[in-house]
């Protein structure tokens, strides 16, 4: 379906205003955001580049020379200006806001074992689980789901380092070596500073496990295993939080297969993690 150019601020009419500034790549970028409209929703910017016949970098520069700060501006733009879902019969606002949000939780949910196969979790499992130091990097509202990780890794005897601050992120990125392992969590796959910590890590030699929404984009490219899983929806500009439920499941799998592998020694970490639980508990 093709966006509406009288919703939204005119996002339609913005694009084909500009046409003609583009170059031959750009422009074939362009009309791919004219034709797919509000199905832009479930596409990252890597599926945009494959349907223009050109690289993610092209559909960012387009998107820029369009007047966005990249593609996932665009996104929003066109998410805003997308049609409403089909009203729900309650007239309570918040009745609905909470039937929507679990539905979207619910379809999110049901999604990940169609995603996130057993013999790739056991792949990121053996990659995680083989590395001396993990370093779990994502910004945002990935964030929290890098804390849970963390936490989770931690207590089954991992080494783990989580930098909060971006920059550190990187430098930790920069500093691994070619027995750690890097896991990269990112709902868009296209969150600069995630990806470029990622890439670091890889240029260090690191192994890569990457954990996001889209099958195709930035940060997926980088990884040695992608674990794919999470809802696409756009509220505000902001993902639902049907993706971060998707993701803390697939570390949830990941951490209980993590301990099967490990045995012994990840059964011994989660007594002392238990202790110091109960230390902290009234």
């Amino acid at each position: 379906m093709e966006i509406d150019s009288t919703a939204g601020g005119g996002l339609a009419a913005r694009i084909r205003a500009r046409l003609p500034e583009l170059r031959d790549t750009e422009a074939r970028v362009a009309q791919v955001l004219l034709d797919k409209g509000a199905e832009l929703l479930r596409l990252s910017v890597s599926d945009v580049a494959a349907l223009a016949g050109t690289a993610p970098s092209t559909v960012v520069r387009a998107c820029q020379r369009l007047g966005f700060r990249g593609y996932q501006e665009l996104k929003i733009a066109a998410a805003r200006q997308a049609p409403a879902p089909e009203p729900s019969r309650d007239r309570d606002p918040a009745a609905r806001a909470l039937a929507d949000t679990v539905r979207a939780a619910r379809e999110a949910l049901d999604g990940v074992t169609a995603t996130v196969t057993p013999d790739r979790l056991r792949t990121a499992a053996g990659l995680i689980g083989a590395a001396p130091r993990v370093l779990v990097v994502g910004a945002g509202l990935s964030g929290a789901v890098v804390v849970d990780t963390a936490y989770r890794l931690r207590a089954l005897g991992i080494a783990v380092d989580a930098p909060a601050d971006p920059l550190t992120a990187q430098l930790a990125a920069s500093q691994l070596s070619a027995a750690d392992a890097c896991l990269a969590i990112s709902h868009t796959g296209a969150t600069r500073s995630t990806v470029d910590a990622a890439r670091r890590a890889r240029r260090a030699g690191a192994r890569v496990v990457v954990l996001t929404s889209y099958a195709r984009s930035p940060l997926s490219e980088t990884g040695d295993c992608v674990l794919v899983a999470g809802g696409q929806d756009l509220v505000f500009g902001l993902e639902t939080v049907a993706s971060r439920l998707a993701h803390l499941t697939v570390v949830d799998a990941l951490t209980l297969t993590l301990l099967e592998q490990r045995g012994a020694p990840a059964e011994a970490a989660l007594r002392l993690s238990a202790d110091v639980t109960v230390d902290h508990s009234y």
